[in-house]
């Protein structure tokens, strides 16, 4: 006689589910720049804002026990590097601080701090950067899911 599989071991990522994964983010390379598999895994319901939209989509259809690795363009990751958010600013907004490139600054922003790293000093004005530092990056996620359960099911716990 065939095992009888629940229908909640078989469900599949998706809206309103709740995911519990092991993850690595990959650089091209192959240099490993995030994980938890050292770790507890992550857990999150879809659509809650802890991950990307582009690795969220990468993770649809997905089910406990299922390992992937997912190559996703910049674009779907951190996003193509825009050059518009590269900034030459005037030396005297950094008074208080010793630059040299590859400083991470912070300005005030209407919805939080804004970080941006120096890219290039100048005798009267920085250039900083203020894309993701991962921006216009290919990323390997891998994924390995553990469970899969539906979100209101989770709340209840």
């Amino acid at each position: 006689m065939p095992d009888l599989i629940s229908s909640e071991s078989a469900l599949r990522i998706g809206a309103d589910t709740r995911v519990t994964l092991h993850f690595s983010l990959i650089l091209p390379g192959g240099e490993e720049i995030d994980t938890t598999r050292n770790g507890d895994p992550a857990s999150f319901v879809m659509g809650d804002g802890s991950l990307l939209p582009g690795f969220e989509t990468a993770l649809v259809g997905l089910k406990a026990g299922d390992a992937e690795q997912i190559l996703l363009p910049a674009a779907e990751a951190f996003g193509e590097h825009n050059p518009a958010n590269v900034q030459i600013i005037r030396r005297e907004r950094f008074a208080d601080l010793d630059l040299e490139e590859g400083l991470v600054v912070s300005f005030a922003a209407p919805d939080g701090e804004l970080p941006g790293v120096v890219v290039a000093l100048f005798e009267d004005t920085v250039k900083v950067d203020f894309n993701h530092p991962l921006s216009g990056t290919d990323i390997t996620f891998d994924v390995a899911i553990i469970n899969v359960e539906p979100a209101q099911a989770s709340a209840a716990n």
